[in-house]
């Protein structure tokens, strides 16, 4: 178990990903450009770079223009060579499943 103090450390926000594409050479890692409403990071363009395992269950052209959850302060990591900085949420039974609102909502809207 984790405490309180512990959970709060993690920073939930609302990303909306503004482009997708699969990695050459994994059959699972997609590469996102998520918008969690922040002015410069990355390539200054303003989105955030995520590697995630989800390319068995999503097609990168049906994730462009969905909100999902994220992970937002993770420390990057290198996956096949490419910086991810943050994890996005999914529950996983016969498959998985993104987490996302049930309304839309501004990308980078804390999650509490």
């Amino acid at each position: 178990m984790i405490s309180f103090e512990d959970f709060k450390k993690i920073d939930l926000k609302i990303g909306k990903v503004m482009f997708a594409e699969k990695i050459s050479g994994s059959d699972k890692l997609i590469k996102l450009q998520i918008d969690l409403g922040e002015k410069d990071v990355g390539d200054n363009s303003g989105l955030r770079q995520i590697i995630a395992g989800i390319g068995k269950f999503y097609e990168p052209e049906n994730l462009v223009g969905r909100e999902i959850v994220v992970v937002a302060n993770l420390e990057p990591r290198m996956l096949m060579g490419f910086e991810s900085r943050g994890m996005l949420l999914a529950a996983e039974d016969d498959g998985v499943v993104l987490l996302r609102p049930d309304k839309e909502m501004s990308p980078g809207s804390s999650i509490h």
